[in-house]
């Protein structure tokens, strides 16, 4: 069921009512409602967003991570909440950096456990109170955390099996050939105004100048 602007409308007030002064939350056509809290707050804002009646949202759906380089604190982790029985969806948002832990949600909602554990994986985000910290998506031994921003394209190592050791091994990555170029011009757009044939489509001239 699409959520109508009343709806949408009722919902910010509700979430509105329940963060008191822990966060701010503003309204987007599209998006729905979005709320702005601390990582300090986070636990606090989550509580009361599913306790609230108003709000009863008692799922989450996702813990997601983004990665702005130029920023201080340069990562959001985003959470998205449902809730069943209004049939309305609110994300909240935090920031954070390599240094500045986030603490964990899985007493709240058991569910975060690996979804904690790929934005670790992938980010490098910390969650404190978390029971088991582990990458989830790369392999234990991986370098570096693949969604960040200046993670290389190619990334550091690569495996193989290898024949003789009858296992998989890891390398150094080598560039087996260059980096290929791409015309990303359209080939609508370049091909040439007269293509050859053309010619023979042109009306011979009329005669006596008529």
């Amino acid at each position: 069921m699409t959520t109508t602007n009343d709806q949408l409308a009722s919902c910010l007030t509700a979430v509105t009512a329940a963060l008191g002064s822990m966060g701010t939350a503003q309204a987007l056509p599209v998006a729905g409602v979005i709320v702005h809290t601390t990582r300090d707050n986070i636990i606090n804002v989550l509580t009361a967003l599913r306790d609230a009646p108003a709000c009863q949202f008692t799922q989450i759906i996702d813990v997601c991570g983004a990665d702005y380089p130029e920023r201080l604190e340069r990562f959001d982790v985003v959470y998205h909440l449902l809730s069943m029985n209004l049939n309305l969806r609110v994300r909240v948002k935090i920031t954070a950096t390599e240094s500045t832990p986030v603490p964990s949600i899985t007493d709240l909602h058991p569910c975060a456990n690996w979804l904690e554990r790929e934005v670790w994986d992938m980010y490098g985000v910390y969650f404190t109170g978390h029971p088991d910290l582990r990458r989830i998506l790369t392999d234990y031994g991986f370098d570096g955390h693949p969604l960040r921003k200046d993670f290389p394209l190619t990334g550091y190592v690569e495996m193989r099996y290898d024949e003789e050791q009858k296992r998989v091994v890891y390398e150094p990555v080598k560039l087996p050939q260059d980096f290929r170029t791409f015309d990303f011009l359209s080939p609508w757009e370049g091909m040439p105004r007269v293509l050859p044939g053309d010619e023979k489509a042109v009306p011979p001239a009329k005669q006596g100048g008529a």
